[in-house]
């Protein structure tokens, strides 16, 4: 394992997390997750973030720090950008390797590091404007970014090489293997990483979505040249393309989003599936592009990042004991908690003994901010005229989806 050069004084260390294990304790990550650190070099050494304990990523780092002639006990500093701890669970046994090295973050970080590893020596509280000289002409600058996604959160600027060392912004999702940068994937891996940043966005960041765009804000002036995020791809060649991509992404928050329809459906008897097939017949009629997500048999993770992104939804859930389909609830509070607003959406499904759901849905979906179309339900089967009706609603919201936001 080798550490990746960004310029001869500025090194990409990185951990390939592949595991079963959900990131946060909750988000799949079936292709892995990276875990990226750098390291400055100057007369003095920085360590920018760190890792958790979490499939031997510590190692990882150590051989890779090795590979440039260096250990884990000649770093004069361990610069922390956002104190979550899949960058920071490793700091307890990194200090006690290390006692020497000072410990630098926001005022914020620095009362997370004592509340979270009880350390209280060796610490340096830093904000916005504040500097740090390794000697060698290699100064380095802070801004605070709080709210991408934790309050504490800065990021790091390297005039010399033009690195901004970003943390959880501009992150993705997905393994690198021995690659890093923008320029060694093909346009086929870049279409995976798209995807997964978009629900790494959706997932983490998507509540903070005014943050980022206060954060991109403050790096006006900056001659970026590259962006080295602790989640995913390096942006040596075209560092930008994920800026404007996540600028992209806060944006949908408050519209608009992409003319596309995610429809989330659950079905017990297949019922509600009737009735959805007649909607999507409906959609198709007019040519709006959609995702289909089944819950819960597909993560909410995938849900979510489908529904941040469309302008348009589909709800389709049966009655189940005179309330919302559970799976279909839990996917409606992830939507409420991540700030999925802004959508047209349609609501469907079947009852057996009694409708129930409409009132619990129309309680859960106070405050998102919907345009909610008049919705659709029936007693078991669909009967002709209802699908006929399905059909019709299918293709008045793919209708509403293409022409946009009417002008006020």
């Amino acid at each position: 394992m080798k550490a990746y050069p960004i310029s001869d004084s500025v090194y990409c260390l990185h951990a390939d997390i592949d595991t079963d294990d959900l990131f946060e304790g909750i988000w799949p990550i079936p292709e892995g997750v990276s875990l990226n650190s750098y390291i400055v070099k100057g007369e003095k050494i920085a360590l920018i973030d760190l890792v958790r304990d979490w499939i031997g990523a510590p190692t990882q780092l150590s051989d890779e720090l090795a590979s440039i002639g260096i250990s884990f006990k000649d770093i004069d500093y361990l610069i922390l950008n956002h104190l979550e701890p899949d960058h920071t669970g490793w700091l307890a046994e990194f200090k006690a390797l290390n006692p020497k090295a000072e410990i630098i973050a926001t005022g914020k970080g620095v009362e997370l590091v004592k509340s979270f590893y009880k350390i209280t020596e060796g610490l340096r509280a830093v904000k916005t404007g504040d500097t740090l000289d390794l000697g060698a002409g290699k100064v380095l600058s802070f801004v605070e970014a709080p709210n991408v996604h934790w309050p504490e959160t800065m990021v790091t600027w390297d005039a010399g090489s033009g690195t901004l060392f970003a943390c959880d912004a501009f992150g993705s999702f997905g393994k690198l293997g021995d690659r890093v940068f923008d320029d060694q994937f093909s346009a086929k891996e870049h279409e995976f990483f798209e995807r997964e940043s978009l629900r790494y966005y959706a997932n983490i960041v998507s509540s903070f979505s005014v943050f980022v765009e206060r954060a991109v804000k403050k790096l006006e002036g900056l001659e970026i040249k590259c962006i080295a995020p602790s989640h995913g791809i390096v942006w040596r060649t075209e560092p930008m393309k994920i800026v404007e991509r996540y600028l992209k992404y806060a944006r949908y928050m408050n519209g608009p989003a992409e003319k596309k329809i995610a429809i989330i459906w659950g079905s017990m008897y297949g019922n509600t599936r009737k009735g959805l097939d007649a909607v999507i017949k409906g959609i198709e009629a007019e040519g709006v592009p959609y995702s289909i997500r089944r819950v819960p048999n597909e993560d909410v993770s995938y849900v979510l990042a489908d529904a941040y992104e469309a302008s348009g939804l589909v709800l389709a859930m049966p009655t189940y004991e005179y309330a919302m389909f559970p799976p279909m609830a839990y996917a409606i509070d992830i939507m409420k908690r991540k700030h999925v607003h802004g959508k047209t959406v349609l609501r469907v499904g079947s009852w057996g003994w009694v409708g129930g759901a409409k009132k619990e849905y129309e309680a859960a979906v106070e405050g998102l901010k919907w345009t909610c179309m008049d919705m659709k339900e029936w007693a078991g089967a669909p009967a002709d005229a209802d699908l006929a009706e399905l059909e019709a609603k299918g293709r008045e919201l793919a209708r509403i989806v293409k022409e946009g936001p009417k002008a006020e």
